[in-house]
This record gives structure tokens, C-alpha cells and sequence, in this order.
């Protein structure tokens, strides 16, 4: 049997993945959808409910930059985010978003005592640019600081419902 992927993102390297190839260990996941409208967003919200009673599970922030075996510096300004998005309904009660060529990102990770579900996200196209916020009142010009947010060129999404649960799912290493 061949070990190598039959597909994977073209961003990674093959040292960022299993040794399988993948990210994950799960069998063959759905192909990845590209969101190259206003209306392929609409359709993303109405098919996920607005993102309503759900959590952003994990975040994985790839970049262009490494180091070889030499110690030389590879420097290339991509950037790609993969986000696994759990909600509390479902088909799909899962889905993942790939943003690739990543022009901005906040994380902010759950403060003690909160509860940190998205109720209402926002996500929307302006000037070539992909906005995913969890607070669906956020705009670029808002100065909330307490917002998750990611900012990029191209998005793509998939069904995730078999990643629903506390599995970690982009970790590559035990």
C-alpha cells in the first residue's frame, strides 16, 4: 500500500503532517468547498444557523516561514488558518474553515469563568477581503478587543460533523 496522501491543502509541507500524510489520522474527510461570493457566504450561514450555540474547538496558523536542515530561512508571506467549528444542531454539527493568505488574525482565548459561546457570528466579503468574526456586530473598524477575528484573501469550507466531541484534531504531535 502507498504512504503517501492522495490529497492534502497545498500549503503544507510534508513535515507538518502525520506521518500518513494528514493532519488527522480519520479516513478521507469531504473536499473542501471554495466561498467565492457574498451569496456562498449567505448559503454558509443559513446552512450553519448563523454559527448560532456553537464554539470555535481549535485554531491551526500555518506560515510560509521555516527553517532548513541548514539552518537557511524560508520566508514566504502566506499564511493559512484551519478552524474546526462545533455547534450544539445538527447537519452539520461540525465544520471546518480554511482561510489562505491570511491578512489578520485575533485570538482570544476564553477568560476564566466566561462562557464563550458565538451566538450570532459575522462573516462577510469587503474589497477582496474574507472577514470571519464570532460576534456578529464586529466590522474591522470595531474596537472591541475581546473578539476573535480572522481577515483573508481566499476561504473554503467542509463537513466536520465525524470531529464533533473533545478529540483534538490538528495536533501532530502526541
Amino acid at each position: 500500500m502507498d504512504d503517501k496522501p492522495t490529497s492534502r491543502p497545498q500549503r503544507f509541507l510534508i513535515h507538518d503532517l502525520l506521518p500518513s500524510g494528514r493532519m488527522d489520522s480519520t479516513p478521507e474527510r469531504p473536499q473542501w468547498q471554495c466561498l467565492a461570493s457574498s451569496i456562498d457566504l449567505q448559503e454558509l450561514m443559513g446552512l450553519f444557523g448563523n454559527f448560532h450555540d456553537s464554539c470555535v474547538r481549535e485554531v491551526h496558523v500555518v506560515t510560509g516561514h521555516f527553517v532548513e536542515e541548514d539552518l537557511t530561512m524560508r520566508v514566504d508571506w502566506r499564511t493559512t488558518i484551519h478552524m474546526l467549528i462545533q455547534r450544539q444542531f445538527r447537519n452539520p454539527c461540525a465544520i471546518e474553515l480554511r482561510f489562505e493568505e491570511v491578512v489578520g488574525l485575533r485570538m482570544v482565548p476564553p477568560q476564566p469563568d466566561c462562557v464563550t459561546i458565538i451566538f450570532h457570528a459575522a462573516f462577510f466579503v469587503r474589497d477582496g477581503v474574507y472577514y470571519w468574526a464570532e460576534d456578529g456586530n464586529w466590522t474591522p473598524e470595531s474596537t472591541d478587543d475581546g473578539t476573535t477575528w480572522v481577515a483573508a484573501r481566499r476561504v473554503y469550507w467542509r463537513h466536520a460533523s465525524e470531529w464533533i466531541g473533545p478529540r483534538l484534531r490538528y495536533r501532530t504531535q502526541g
